[in-house]
């Protein structure tokens, strides 16, 4: 599978209130999404797309979802943790995260690909990620395969292979090849 991208520092807060960054990505396949809580249109069907994913991979001890909040100044902790909770979720299995919008949407560009860089606009508080699409990261931190719409059945199923075949990917040296997050000294 060809490599698009790689994951990039950030530092986000999880439903739960915890921190979680790039380094929470080491040595698992994780699927990531951008989406908000009070969505009426696209957002409930990727979610429950990607609940299938969830409902699938929810044994596997090396995979995840990672869904990002686009709109972070209502999607605070207590909202997401609403959300999840209504969702049925494990928390840790499937990890919904806020921030600073500038990050989240940064990230959403530069990192997973989500959303083009030419969409951004001067100012921040005028940009509004709302995207169907899905990123793929290896257990490296590599944003794998292809761009995954998150609302075509067949898009799904082929997402699902592809994480199999990252589940049975070795790792190289544990730590992200792309020499930001390594242990060498």
């Amino acid at each position: 599978m060809p490599v698009l991208s790689y994951a990039k520092p950030f530092k986000f807060t999880t439903q739960e209130g915890l921190p979680f960054t790039q380094q929470d990505l080491n040595g698992k396949v994780t699927v990531v999404a951008y989406f908000f809580t009070t969505c009426k249109g696209i957002c409930p069907k990727m979610n429950n797309n990607m609940k299938g994913i969830y409902e699938t991979f929810i044994t596997e001890p090396n995979f995840q979802i990672l869904s990002h909040t686009c709109d972070p100044e209502t999607d605070s902790v207590a909202q997401l943790k609403h959300y999840s909770d209504s969702m049925k979720i494990d928390p840790h299995k499937w990890v919904m995260v806020t921030g600073r919008k500038d990050s989240l949407y940064q990230i959403a560009r530069t990192a997973y690909l989500l959303d083009d860089p030419k969409n951004s606009v001067e100012k921040i508080e005028d940009q509004f990620i709302h995207t169907q699409f899905f990123a793929l990261v290896d257990k490296e931190g590599k944003v794998r395969a292809q761009i995954y719409d998150g609302l075509k059945k067949d898009e799904i199923e082929k997402l699902k292979k592809d994480i199999r075949i990252l589940l049975t990917e070795k790792q190289g040296n544990g730590n992200f090849i792309n020499g930001i997050f390594n242990n060498n000294p």
